[in-house]
């Protein structure tokens, strides 16, 4: 209390992060990016081609995110206009969070562009998207044992209900490098030597902080 006024604290937002979201065409992308921003988009043209992209803020945590939904793309080898913005966008971002978005009914597809991303040592975490359509065909997903894989945050969502959505956002504090050696190894059923402990849901080993 001060001259018989109370002061009150203000929660003042970190310096900005930026979040790429990557992923193939229609893997529901732009939906996801909708829940996040909400109707705080601006649309661009990607300088010097007629490909647009989408860019908005979330603030979560008291942390201001501008996140980009980058065109898709199957793989950073680009065969077309939009792939090579994709990947000059990584480029143009070395700081950036990537937010990779998987097709929950196709992530082997998914997982190609996934892994070229980690190999850039880019803070990564994965949104399996669409589950409701992988519920509908019958296909059973061990979320689980993806995030152990990757030693990542693995999401599941659904944009177009928002299931999973919040997790997601809050999870991007959480972003972790990938270590592409220890994925290797893990693919091969074999176990790293110092494994990361998951203590939590979409947690890439953070030790439940």
């Amino acid at each position: 209390m001060t001259g018989g006024k109370t002061e009150m604290a203000v929660l003042v937002p970190e310096r900005g992060t930026t979040v790429l979201m990557i992923g193939n065409p229609n893997v529901g992308k732009s939906a996801l990016f909708n829940r996040i921003t909400g109707a705080n988009a601006i649309v661009s043209n990607y300088p010097g081609t007629t490909v647009d992209f989408t860019s908005g803020t979330f603030i979560g945590g008291g942390r201001t995110y501008t996140i980009i939904d980058v065109p898709g793309t199957y793989s950073l080898d680009p065969r077309d206009a939009a792939e090579e913005v994709a990947v000059r966008m990584l480029r143009d971002y070395p700081d950036a969070v990537v937010m990779i978005v998987l097709d929950a009914t196709k992530t082997d597809r998914g997982l190609y562009v996934a892994l070229e991303v980690m190999e850039r040592g880019m803070p990564c975490i994965v949104a399996v998207n669409m589950m409701d359509a992988a519920h509908e065909k019958k296909i059973s997903l061990d979320i689980a044992a993806l995030q152990r894989i990757l030693g990542v945050p693995v999401v599941a969502t659904t944009a177009t209900s928002g299931e999973g959505v919040r997790d997601l956002a809050d999870m991007l504090r959480k972003a972790k490098v990938a270590d592409i050696g220890a994925i290797a190894q893990r693919m091969r059923g074999e176990e790293p030597e110092r494994e990361p402990a998951f203590t939590c849901g979409g947690c890439g080993g953070c030790g439940g902080r």
